[in-house]
């Protein structure tokens, strides 16, 4: 039988690959200049700073109203992610009824929700008033705590109430960071810092003891209505020839 003998199938002609074409590098954006590099504050300058705050407004006060040290644990614990203006509009009816732990606990958490349901996370901050009224009655003889430890402990406080706390019912010279303290800490370059501790004891080391009793409040107040958050009003700020924000407008 004859051999069949098959011809190699014919080979496919290579279809030359296409060049890829070059991706073009993205632009890196301008490194963010750091404060911590920049010229530090003099003792001078920082004294001058304050010194200015001192004398627009030799007795700076807290916007959160209160009758006593209770009322104001209370109005700072329900301030967080609040405004004062909010926690204001519900503590004002709140507190005629409520100004000490025992008459809170007698209200309830049921009926304390009614009063302030207009602040955000008002469950949450209900449930953590009625406890920290029952842990006052029976851990503290119904008062409040003269130690940031002390007041740490009770349900809903943390640093920053106890310092506002201390600070403003007991007149100890504590920093109280909220977002306001940190935003200045930070732009201005006074206690450059990641976190709220970091700002705290920053700000405690280089502020002058005559100026730690109001340093709080006038930085809140500073940060509140002149060193916005997005819009800065340098034009009108009372350091702004001082300040080491590099994008200050003036």
């Amino acid at each position: 039988m004859a051999k069949i003998t098959r011809k190699p199938a014919p080979r496919k002609a290579a279809v030359p690959k296409k060049k890829a074409k070059p991706v073009a590098a993205k632009p890196k954006a301008p490194a963010k200049r750091s404060l911590r590099a920049t010229r530090p504050w003099t003792p001078a300058e920082i004294h001058e700073v304050f010194s200015r705050f001192r004398k627009a407004n030799p007795e700076p006060k807290g916007e959160l109203e209160h009758v006593n040290p209770f009322t104001l644990l209370v109005a700072v614990v329900l301030s967080a992610q609040a405004t004062d203006a909010g926690v204001n509009k519900a503590t004002r009816a709140l507190f005629e009824v409520a100004d000490t732990p025992q008459k809170m606990l007698d209200l309830g958490e049921e009926r304390l929700r009614e009063y302030i349901r207009t602040i955000g996370l008002y469950r949450t901050k209900a449930k953590n008033v009625i406890a920290l009224s029952a842990k006052l009655l029976s851990e503290f003889g119904g008062q409040v705590p003269r130690t940031r430890a002390e007041i740490e402990s009770l349900p809903g406080a943390g640093r920053k109430t106890a310092n506002v706390v201390l600070n403003m019912a007991f007149g100890e010279h504590t920093m109280a960071v909220d977002t306001h303290v940190f935003r200045v800490g930070n732009r201005t370059g006074l206690a450059p810092g990641k976190t709220p501790l970091e700002v705290e004891l920053g700000l405690e080391k280089v502020i002058p003891a005559e100026f730690m009793l109001h340093a709080h409040h006038w930085l809140i107040l500073h940060g509140r209505y002149t060193c916005l958050a997005r819009k800065p009003r340098c034009e009108v700020c009372l350091i702004n020839d001082l300040c080491r924000w590099p994008e200050k407008t003036v």
